[in-house]
């Protein structure tokens, strides 16, 4: 069975109703009316994998005083206005009993058991549409010890709610630190102000010069991007199927992880001068390029893009809850890249960094591009003349030609707690996307973990994972070459 039979509520418990300001309306952002339509619709489900057994028993108080005050969207449904042109927020009575979900499982099964049923029943928990006329986020309580972990917790969330800066925002400000409550939770932090401060102090001609350069690379990459949102699409592959069903309700996913140290991973990005995410692509297009060979597909997959989904707000890192709101940066804020997967005939003998020096290349030309900006001004325009439901099937449609998209998101920096209770690891899964794959990154406590959800029945996920995993393995032995020549 794919799933629990049943489901419990938690014990000793009283689930009552939540309901300020009943009936009153906000309206919807244009990305949360493009990414909650008949055409396109994206869930998150972030799974938190606890390092002792679960104990429920705050839950629901942790829901009503931290996660429901966060936001008015976690109290709300999207409506339609009269003439079902424009969506609206609609505050409605939250009963908690309605999102919170404990499977109940025969006890006594191994860990091996528990990690199958768990997959089954988060995959099917992913696909599944949310309650009619409910908030549209959900909380599971897997408590039974997996290979992974003592207990799962898994958040499902409606993307129409937030993006995953948002969404891990409002998550991790109901977190703690394991090591000491009082504590802030920190993440990483980069040098992005810096090297932009660098850039000004370029001399007049190289300024000129990448001033001509960057519209000849923002008229070129707008007008790809708009070939890539119509009439081109990639080629099918070992890892693009072309099904149509891809993405809804009646085609099942499946999805792998795997773990990588986050200090191997610095390591190559030092050897290439790059950046993680250069690393993360590279790996993944290596690793793509292996698979595809093992499953004999040695001549497909020549013309491969990966969609890589950026943050486009002018922040260095996480914000709390209320600076998000305060500075209006809450909510979906992202757009996507265009990155080729290099094709090799003889995959063998190239250099494995030359697949991270590809998508550095890449991006590095980007960033010297308007692209992005025109784009949001191309979908905002689409939007007045032909409506939402016009930009939501051409997103949809972005994102059907392409082979794939990587999503990433940087976590805290030291072990966090839920409600007292460490948590050993976490990824996330996007799902609704009709692509045979996307994957989700994740940092979290000196790791880095890759989740890869793909079509159920025709990608192969061990086979997978094990080329990436070797991917990766060669890509650090050409860097430590590099580094001894």
């Amino acid at each position: 069975m794919a799933a629990a039979s049943t489901t419990q509520s938690l014990s000793g418990m009283e689930c009552s109703s939540f309901g300020e300001d009943e009936g009153e309306r906000f309206p919807a952002s244009p990305m949360s009316e493009y990414l909650n339509t008949d055409a396109l619709s994206l869930a998150i489900l972030a799974v938190f994998e606890a390092e002792i057994p679960i104990d429920d028993s705050q839950t629901f108080a942790a829901l009503r005083d931290l996660f429901l005050p966060i936001n008015p969207r976690f109290s709300s449904i999207l409506v339609r206005d009269e003439e079902g042109s424009k969506q609206y927020w609609e505050k409605v009575r939250v009963n908690l009993e309605d999102h919170i979900k404990v499977p109940v499982f025969p006890q006594g099964l191994t860990q091996e058991t528990y990690s199958d049923r768990l997959q089954k029943y988060l995959t099917q928990v992913a696909m599944e549409p949310f309650l009619e006329g409910k908030p549209l986020w959900e909380l599971h309580i897997f408590k039974y010890p997996t290979v992974e972990a003592a207990g799962t917790i898994a958040f499902k969330l409606h993307h129409a709610l937030g993006d995953g800066f948002s969404l891990m925002g409002a998550l991790f400000s109901c977190l703690r630190r394991a090591d000491d409550p009082s504590l802030p939770i920190t993440f990483p932090t980069g040098d992005r102000f810096k090297k932009l401060q660098c850039c000004k102090e370029r001399s007049m001609l190289r300024r000129v010069s990448g001033a001509f350069s960057g519209i000849w690379n923002t008229a070129s990459d707008v007008a790809w991007n708009v070939l890539r949102s119509t009439i081109v699409k990639d080629e099918l592959s070992a890892i693009r199927s072309g099904n149509p069903l891809v993405g809804s309700r009646s085609q099942s996913i499946a999805f792998s992880n795997l773990v990588f140290s986050l200090d191997k991973i610095r390591e190559v990005k030092r050897k290439v001068a790059g950046t993680i995410n250069d690393v993360v692509a590279g790996t993944m297009s290596y690793g793509i390029q292996l698979y595809n060979r093992k499953m004999g597909h040695i001549s497909k997959g020549k013309h491969m893009t990966q969609l890589l989904l950026l943050n486009t707000r002018m922040v260095s890192g996480y914000q709390n809850v209320q600076e998000m709101l305060e500075a209006r940066t809450w909510g979906n804020n992202f757009t996507f890249l265009h990155v080729s997967v290099p094709f090799y005939d003889n995959v063998e003998e190239v250099d494995p960094l030359e697949f991270i020096e590809k998508a550095k290349e890449i991006v590095k030309r980007k960033r010297n591009s308007m692209e992005l900006f025109l784009v949001g001004s191309l979908l905002n325009m689409m939007r007045k003349i032909k409506g939402p439901e016009a930009v939501s099937r051409y997103i949809y449609t972005t994102l059907k030609n392409t082979t794939m998209a990587i999503t990433n998101m940087t976590g805290p920096t030291q072990k966090i707690g839920i409600a007292g209770q460490p948590v050993k690891n976490f990824y996330f899964l996007v799902t609704g996307s009709p692509q045979s794959l996307t994957v989700t990154v994740v940092s979290y406590n000196g790791k880095l973990t890759i989740t890869m959800i793909s079509e159920d029945g025709f990608i192969v996920p061990n086979l997978l994972v094990s080329s990436v995993q070797e991917a990766f393995e060669k890509i650090c032995e050409a860097a430590t070459r590099r580094s001894t020549t």
